[in-house]
Parts: C-alpha cells; structure tokens; sequence
C-alpha cells in the first residue's frame, strides 16, 4: 500500500523549467480563417454533417518564471488567447494528433512530425452540446448527439526546447494565478486549467 501511495504521488509531480531555458523564434504566418461567428457555425455545421462529432485535442505547457508556475498560451491578433492544438483528422489517435499539431505551431518545420513531444495524461475534456453553445466540462445527460469534444493533455517539456511561432501569432507566458477565475479574457477552458491541476505538485527545477 505504501509503495502505491509512493508511486501515486511521484506520478503527480510535474517538473517545470525556468522560462529562459528556452529559445523562441519564429516562421512563416500561418493561415487563419477571416469569418464571422454565423460563417463559423455554418462551418460547423457543414463539417459535423460530413464528418460527425468533432475532437480537438490541446497541451497544457508549464514553465517557471519568478518562481511561479506559467502556463504557454498562443495570442490571437491581440484579442483572444489559446492553447495549442487543433482537431483530429479522421481516425487519428489523441497523442499522435496532439504531437503532429504542436509540430505544426511550435516546430521549424510543419512537415515533420516531432516524435519527442512527452504527452502526460489527459487533464480533462469539455463538450459542446450544440453549434452555438459554450463548451461544458462534462456531457449534459440528455444531449445524445454532442457536436464537438474538446479534450486538455499535460504535456512534458524537457529542460531545453525551441519553440518556432507563426509570425501572426504570440507565444505569452501567463501565470496560474492570473488565469484563475478569469474566464472573460480567457475563456471557460483556459481559465479553468488551475484547477485540473490542483493535484499536481510542481518541481521548480533551476538552471
């Protein structure tokens, strides 16, 4: 029993590197859709009747700064925040879409799939009931046919890593306790990541 208990909590700490062990660069603008929030949904529906329930997957990415924990999010033209990530293709496992989308907004070359990504287990998941609706973080019981789950992953960084951004977008180190309860910057996911990692103990490791 003991030994569990031990093994249990080795498994819930997360090591976290100061910000400057890593270097930050960036590449070519990657293409972002210009429409409006009825275009978006139109969107949606079009690819939900082609395609059935869509899956996102995002990581989670933590590094240290002035002794606190940070969280990696990607900025939107000044106006709305966002983990990296994106939708699954057709018959594509969560990990190996996770990695193939955090090579194609964190990687030089979008064409090569970094196999070192280190994907941790899944924080949580959301859903969307309806093509209009926010995202829940658990699926309504009378909701048979859901259109979109969204699920977090903690991603491992090591003790050095290069992160090469699209020029149109910004890679901003946010701290925890910022982000809590701020659900109108940053949204009902982000905002609630404090808390999915609530039973994570953080190992601040130095240069």
């Amino acid at each position: 029993m003991e030994e569990e208990m031990a093994s249990s909590a080795s498994n819930n700490v997360v090591n976290i590197y100061p910000l400057s062990s890593y270097y930050f660069g960036s590449k070519e603008a990657s293409p972002e859709k210009m429409e409006t929030l009825s275009d978006r949904i139109e969107r949606m529906k079009s690819n939900y009747a082609e395609n059935g329930l869509r899956t996102c997957v995002e990581g989670v990415l933590l590094v240290e700064l002035f002794r606190h924990p940070h969280v990696l999010l990607l900025q939107v033209k000044n106006s709305f925040f966002k983990l990296p990530g994106g939708r699954l293709r057709s018959g594509e496992s969560d990990i190996d879409g996770l990695k193939r989308k955090l090579s194609s907004r964190l990687s030089v070359s979008e064409s090569v799939i970094d196999s070192e990504w280190q994907i941790g287990e899944c924080l949580g998941m959301w859903w969307r009931t309806d093509f209009e609706t926010l995202l829940h973080p658990y699926l309504l019981p009378n909701v048979l046919s859901p259109k979109e789950c969204l699920k977090l992953f903690l991603v491992k960084l090591p003790r050095n890593q290069r992160f090469v951004v699209p020029k149109n977008l910004k890679m901003l180190a946010v701290p925890l306790c910022q982000i809590h309860g701020s659900h109108k910057t940053y949204g009902p996911v982000i905002s609630g990541i404090p808390q999915l990692l609530s039973k994570f103990s953080f190992n601040i490791i130095d240069d």
